[in-house]
Order: C-alpha cells, then sequence, then structure tokens
C-alpha cells in the first residue's frame, strides 16, 4: 500500500502555506496604507474633517448645539473617547488609523471615516462616454 503524504509533500505544503500568509500580510500592509484626515458625519451631513497630525478633541455638536460624542485624534489615530447614547458600542471600538476605516455610533447617527487628503488634486484622470 501507497503512504498518502511523504516528507516532500509535506514539505511543499509547508512552504505553499508560508509564501501564502507572508504575500496576504505584504499585500494588507501596502494596500490598507493609511489616511491622514477623519471625516465627520452626522445622519449623512459632513459635521467636518480634521487631520490625524493634529492631536485634539472635537466635541461633536448636535443641530442645537449639545455635545452628543467625543472624538480623540492621538498619534496618528482616532477614538470615540464619549458618547451620549446607551449602548456606548463606538467608545469600545478601537482606535482607527487606515484608510476606509470607520467608527459608527447608530443611535446618534454619527461617522468617522479615516480619508486620504485629495489637497485638490482628483484621482479621476478623465472621462470617456
Amino acid at each position: 500500500m501507497h503512504k498518502r503524504f511523504g516528507k516532500s509533500d509535506i514539505i511543499l505544503i509547508t512552504a505553499t502555506l508560508v509564501i501564502a500568509i507572508v504575500a496576504l500580510l505584504v499585500t494588507k500592509k501596502f494596500l490598507m496604507g493609511g489616511g491622514d484626515e477623519v471625516l465627520i458625519t452626522i445622519d449623512g451631513e459632513t459635521f467636518g474633517e480634521y487631520s490625524l497630525l493634529t492631536e485634539q478633541t472635537i466635541d461633536i455638536t448636535d443641530s442645537e448645539g449639545k455635545t452628543i460624542n467625543k472624538l480623540k485624534i492621538s498619534g496618528g489615530k482616532a477614538n470615540m473617547i464619549w458618547a451620549d447614547c446607551p449602548d456606548k458600542l463606538c467608545v469600545k471600538h478601537n482606535e482607527i488609523s487606515k484608510e476606509n476605516e470607520s467608527i459608527i455610533c447608530l443611535p446618534n447617527k454619527v461617522t468617522a471615516t479615516i480619508t486620504k487628503s485629495s489637497g485638490g488634486v482628483s484621482d479621476i484622470d478623465s472621462v470617456s462616454k
């Protein structure tokens, strides 16, 4: 009777797995670059854009001027540190720093999303019809 797996097969499978894991980590590192701004919206309307390079605490207020959330920017990362909502899930969320990562406070309809600043230059080179 023949063996199903020999020593060479196990080495080949292990090497393939290691290469795949390394490729995945390298791809994730380079494709998920860090952003440099955080865009805050309330109910889909822009509240403000803030640089991740400037350490600050932002009071996010509703239309009546009442503070509903507080976002802290420190060390190039943004973190919701306080929320006037019952579940406080947004406060428990990890800090964000990579492009397109978000912290969402559903009860207050607040979203903080990491973006890249465009610097006034569009990513679109041309439009075809």
